[in-house]
């Protein structure tokens, strides 16, 4: 099965070293769904024909493949699917997942169905999207004091709300 990159020179590429672990991937190209797609399409790589995730239940699916980014300063992440999380209440249960660039794991999906009802993703079904974002690693300054804002240490609703 042939593995895509985006096709437009409008949208910048990075090099990523892609090892298949699941034969999922011999079944179904890793592909961006459109020339422009932000996200890379990870599939649930399962062996059995479909996984069952309870109402508000989360679940580990492993996405059958590690990656290496080859340019310094970037990560992957791993967001849901539009599709699936508005229409199924399926998304990725910490909000985003966070590849780091010196992880050579196997990429895994942890899933949360926030429907009321039962979910099922079925062995190869998109899951989850990858990008890859620029990151910064902070250098910190410990100190006693911070500079004042107008806004200081207001936070949750303090700036009301029209």
């Amino acid at each position: 099965m042939p593995h895509s990159s985006p096709n437009s020179s409008r949208c910048p590429t990075v090099g990523v070293k892609v090892k298949f672990l699941h034969s999922v991937w011999r079944e179904h190209a890793l592909a961006y769904a459109t020339e422009c797609s932000a996200g890379l399409d990870l599939r649930a790589c399962i062996d059995e024909p479909e996984l069952i995730i309870p109402a508000g239940g989360r679940v580990a699916v492993p996405a059958g493949l590690a990656i290496e980014i080859e340019q310094p300063g970037l990560a992957g992440f791993v967001f849901s699917r539009s599709g699936l999380g508005a229409r199924d209440g399926l998304t990725v249960a910490q909000g985003v997942g966070v590849i780091d660039p010196d992880y050579r794991g196997e990429v895994t999906v942890w899933l949360l169905n926030t429907s009321g009802e039962e979910r099922r993703i079925a062995r190869g079904e998109r899951m989850a999207q990858l990008l890859f974002l620029p990151y910064f690693a902070a250098r910190l300054s410990i100190v006693d004091e911070l500079t004042s804002t107008r806004r200081g240490s207001g936070g949750f609703g303090h700036t009301g709300t029209l």
